[in-house]
């Protein structure tokens, strides 16, 4: 009796929480894309926290699963009373992210010049809607790191394994290429409904084909040692726009976490010699000193100069010193006062 009764209020709640979805007031159905300042702003901080793999799990059953008014989401209902989002098969095509630069057969479709994106823009990576599943859980080989290696680009990291371990996609995505692919061997690539493509390589076997959907955690294919490769490992690579990026910002493989929900992704991370373990102390640096210089710009007060002022009537009024305000005006003792023009004061 009791279980009938958590599970018709659980039902209850989805009701009510499906109309807020339907809305648009509880839950995003698109990942958004904002501006960095403004992310920083109404982004709560639970979207820049880390998450385990995967991201919603439950050891029981599904027993149940009920529609929304949007007839491409559905709720499973799990027998412990936990319960998810799905989207359909055929959400994919409300979107157009699984058309523009659909090629099957290239590694990179997009004609996107790297100076013409913008210097960096917020990319939500999971949602109430998408999850997150780790493709491998591992430590990345000492050499095969994101970087320049032999005299190439090596745009990926390389995770030891098993042949035979088993490969998941690490987000709800399409699938764009599936094929034995030059020195990637058999490759796997996913495109993911916020524009990022994940790379699978060195595959022993492929379980999906091009065209197929696939839910995060799926096994898209199992561990190998396939074309140009010195042994069993997983080739994992992250694109955006055509352009790699080290997964290790969005990835931590030794424990499997997703770093965040919400991604701020750099031009600069696209740079070859840019990695994860080379720049985020840099990143906190220049956060750090962000932060210093916007409370600077906090503290800055400003005096438009009227008829009659003076340097020393305008120093004495705003509790300052003549010498201070050329200082911090550039400018010098016996400059002329225009009328409306603004000193800063602080």
């Amino acid at each position: 009796m009791k279980g009938t009764t958590n599970k018709t209020l659980l039902i209850l709640l989805l009701v009510c929480m499906a109309g807020l979805l339907s809305a648009g007031r509880l839950f995003a159905v698109n990942p958004v894309r904002i501006d960095t300042t403004r992310a920083h702003l109404v982004i709560p901080r639970p979207a820049l926290e880390s998450l385990p793999t995967p991201l919603v799990k439950s050891p029981s059953d599904p027993i149940d699963t009920l529609d929304t008014v949007n007839e491409y989401i559905k709720v499973i209902l799990y027998g412990d009373n936990t319960w998810q989002y799905y989207k359909t098969p055929e959400y994919q095509k409300v979107s157009n992210v699984f058309e523009d630069h659909w090629v099957e057969n290239v590694t990179n479709p997009y004609s996107i010049q790297q100076s013409d994106l913008p210097a960096s823009w917020s990319i939500w990576l999971v949602d109430s809607l998408d999850q997150y599943h780790c493709p491998f859980i591992g430590d990345i080989h000492p050499r095969g790191k994101f970087g320049p290696r032999r005299g190439r680009r090596h745009q990926g990291v390389d995770l030891p394994l098993k042949t035979g371990d088993p490969i998941y996609a690490a987000f709800t995505g399409k699938v764009r290429m599936s094929k034995y692919f030059g020195g990637f061997g058999n490759l796997v690539v996913i495109r993911h409904e916020n524009g990022i493509e994940t790379f699978y390589a060195h595959l022993s076997k492929r379980n999906v084909e091009v065209g197929d959907w696939v839910n995060a955690g799926d096994v898209i294919g199992l561990g190998g040692s396939s074309g140009r490769s010195t042994g069993p490992h997983l080739h994992f690579e992250t694109r955006y726009n055509g352009f790699a990026f080290d997964p290790q910002w969005l990835i931590d493989f030794k424990t499997g976490e997703l770093r965040h929900r919400l991604f701020v992704l750099k031009k600069k991370y696209f740079n070859i010699y840019s990695n994860y373990e080379q720049d985020f102390e840099d990143e906190i640096k220049n956060h750090e000193e962000d932060q210093a210089e916007d409370a600077e710009r906090a503290a800055m007060k400003f005096y438009t100069v009227r008829s009659g002022d003076t340097l020393s009537r305008i120093a004495r009024n705003n509790g300052t010193t003549v010498k201070e305000l050329c200082r911090l005006n550039g400018i010098s003792q016996n400059a002329t006062l225009r009328i409306g023009k603004r000193l800063r004061v602080r």
